[in-house]
């Protein structure tokens, strides 16, 4: 019997794949607008069958003069948005391409003129930017859209159609799961208890128990977690809630209770979605951050009180300050790396390395990014330059990371960061700051504007700001010394799961110069004496003492010529040849000559005995370095 099934299982036809190709011939003009995407063209086509996506392609006609204005997107019936082609060309005219995820070439690539001759067939074939196969196993039933945007004026352009070709099989029986999910309270207070309710249902309709279910709901900043309840179980570090198996017509329950940890006017979304099933789902992908699916859920609350504009600490600079001023200095577009001389520091270094996008090229914005632009001025007037960070992320874990490299340390620094905020469905700005001294972490004072909020060291867009508002401006403060910044930007739980176009500009720097700070300490501590020997000895005539002079750089600058001397006390005489030196009290066993010339001078700190007065020397010592001394003398 069981040779037979598996036998009638390798000779069983696959179900059979079938292609329909459903067209948009419904010519308009491609409106302009300076800010991308607000008022895009949109071009739907209507499935009623509904079978299982296999393989999907597209074929856009339409004429521009000035094609790298253009970002054109196909939008699924499940939510899922695929970028095909995002400010590609610059200057080439048109766009008369069949999109192919087997294409040979990437549309990045095209460079070239299409032209306006009647498609199809479509004049030539790439890969679009996003992958069409993420389309795959969806349901091909419902509205699929076509969105073209225009982000810059100036260039006009048309549309004229659009093939859109859908490969499928019949559907496999389903679990039709659905997730809800709610807050119980939608303006607490800052410190107050909350609590999110999660509830996923298999439909009744549905033909299969799924098993092996899990939702995927970590906590957003703001909210500290302190218990969940219900079905299952919960993982607060992985935020995954594991249900296990859900039959048709039954909801599983979970609740999970947090505190607020946001400031006053913080908005807060907390987004959950299905992560595993093992059933087929029509409508919905687990784990593919579709926020269209209903698989997929979110519940908001915006914490009590106003939010104003926070008042960052005054900077204190004993040595005076330097700026870099970005207003001083050359940057070609595209640069991502830059060294300027700054006074009383030395050459400084300045890198931006991208990870999970890609730069874009604005020419509102100083044209490839990074640039050096005054379009994001903070309300800054007359407008003032900042290096400007316009990108693409291809999900919400990608992210820009901009370094500050000093060659020697400073005891504070202080900058702006213009334009981090939001917008729904677009994106949402995350922004963390770091430094460190010595390679220690140093944390520095984040101070936020009325579009976003602070929580320790990051600051998260969750209001819309304007290019020349101060509303998105975020001040970062170091209160300590640091010898390198490190700014990450990225997005935060609101964003999109193929977050949009989205930018952030770094103002000037103020830095404070370095300088020394010497400290001196000095200990004692009873060797031996005559009775006890080195058992609890006392410091009795006889007795053997050990001083210590520890010579401290707590500054942010190397300080030089350091000469340190201490008398011997008058009832004390010197233990000839017991001067040693080290970094530390504990690890000065170098021994150093007595006397204060001849041979000893080379020796680490030049330490020597000249009468009753010990001395000891260095020509530099760099932050955070030490020089110590020891000595024996015995008591009289």
């Amino acid at each position: 019997m069981l040779a037979w099934l598996a036998l009638a299982l390798v000779v069983a036809p696959a179900a059979a794949q079938t292609s329909a190709t459903y067209s948009n011939t419904a010519a308009g003009t491609i409106s302009e607008t300076a800010t991308p995407c607000t008022g895009p063209m949109v071009r739907t086509f209507t499935v009623a069958a509904n079978t299982q996506i296999t393989d999907v392609n597209i074929g856009v006609q339409l004429g521009h003069s000035y094609r790298g204005d253009l970002r054109v997107t196909l939008t699924s019936p499940a939510g899922t948005v695929v970028n095909l082609i995002t400010n590609v060309g610059t200057g080439a005219d048109n766009l008369n391409v069949l999109f192919d995820d087997s294409a040979a070439a990437s549309i990045s690539t095209h460079t070239a003129n299409d032209n306006t001759s009647a498609a199809p067939p479509y004049q030539r074939t790439f890969r679009p930017e996003g992958a069409l196969a993420d389309f795959n196993g969806q349901g091909t039933a419902g509205t699929w859209q076509l969105q073209i945007c225009d982000s810059l004026n100036g260039d006009s352009g048309s549309f004229t159609r659009a093939d859109l070709t859908l490969t499928s099989v019949p559907l496999s029986p389903y679990a039709d799961l659905s997730l809800a999910k709610s807050v119980s309270n939608a303006n607490p207070s800052s410190g107050a208890s909350i609590s999110y309710t999660l509830s996923v249902t298999n439909a009744a309709a549905s033909a299969l128990t799924a098993t092996g279910v899990t939702v995927q709901d970590m906590l957003p900043p703001g909210v500290t977690f302190t218990g969940a309840s219900g079905f299952g179980s919960y993982n607060s570090t992985t935020g995954v809630w594991t249900v296990g198996s859900i039959p048709p017509g039954t909801t599983r329950t979970l609740t999970i209770s947090g505190t607020v940890s946001a400031t006053a006017g913080a908005t807060i979304t907390n987004v959950a979605e299905v992560s595993a099933s093992s059933a087929y789902d029509y409508d919905s992908t687990p784990g593919n951050g579709a926020a269209g699916e209903d698989d997929y859920a979110a519940a908001s609350f915006t914490v009590a009180g106003t939010r104003t504009a926070g008042t960052p600490p005054t900077l204190v600079c004993p040595a005076g300050t330097t700026t870099l001023d970005w207003d001083g200095v050359t940057w070609s577009a595209g640069t991502t790396s830059g060294s300027y001389a700054l006074t009383a520091i030395g050459t400084t270094g300045f890198n931006i390395a991208i990870s999970g996008g890609a730069f874009l090229s604005n020419a509102t914005y100083g044209g490839q990014s990074p640039t050096r632009q005054n379009i994001v001025t903070g309300a800054l007037s007359p407008a003032q330059y900042s290096i400007f960070e316009l990108v693409d992320f291809t999900s919400q874990a990608g992210s820009v990371t901009s370094t500050i490299t000093l060659p020697t340390a400073v005891p504070g620094a202080q900058f702006r960061l213009f334009d981090v905020d939001y917008a729904a469905g677009q994106f949402a700005d995350r922004v963390t700051v770091t430094g460190s001294f010595n390679g220690t972490n140093v944390t520095p004072v984040l101070t936020n504007g009325t579009a976003n909020y602070v929580i320790g060291s990051t600051a998260y867009g969750d209001v819309l700001s304007a290019d020349a508002s101060a509303d998105g401006t975020v001040t970062v403060t170091f209160a300590a010394p640091v010898d390198s910044i490190t700014i990450d930007y990225g997005s935060h739980g609101l964003a999109p799961a193929n977050p949009g176009q989205q930018g952030m500009a770094i103002h000037d720097f103020l830095f404070c110069r370095p300088v020394g700070n010497l400290l001196i300490a000095k200990t004692s501590s009873v060797v031996s004496d005559p009775l006890n020997g080195t058992t609890n000895p006392k410091a009795v005539p006889g007795a053997t003492m050990r001083y210590c002079l520890l010579v401290t750089n707590g500054g942010s600058a190397t300080t030089t010529g350091i000469l340190v001397s201490d008398p011997l006390p008058a009832t004390t005489t010197f233990v000839p040849g017991s001067l040693r030196s080290g970094t530390s009290c504990t690890s000065a066993t170098t021994a150093e000559d007595d006397d204060a010339a001849g041979a000893d001078e080379s020796d680490p700190f030049g330490a020597a005995i000249g009468g009753t007065t010990v001395s000891a020397s260095t020509a530099t010592l760099a932050p955070a370095a030490a020089m110590a001394v020891t000595f024996d003398v015995t008591v009289n």
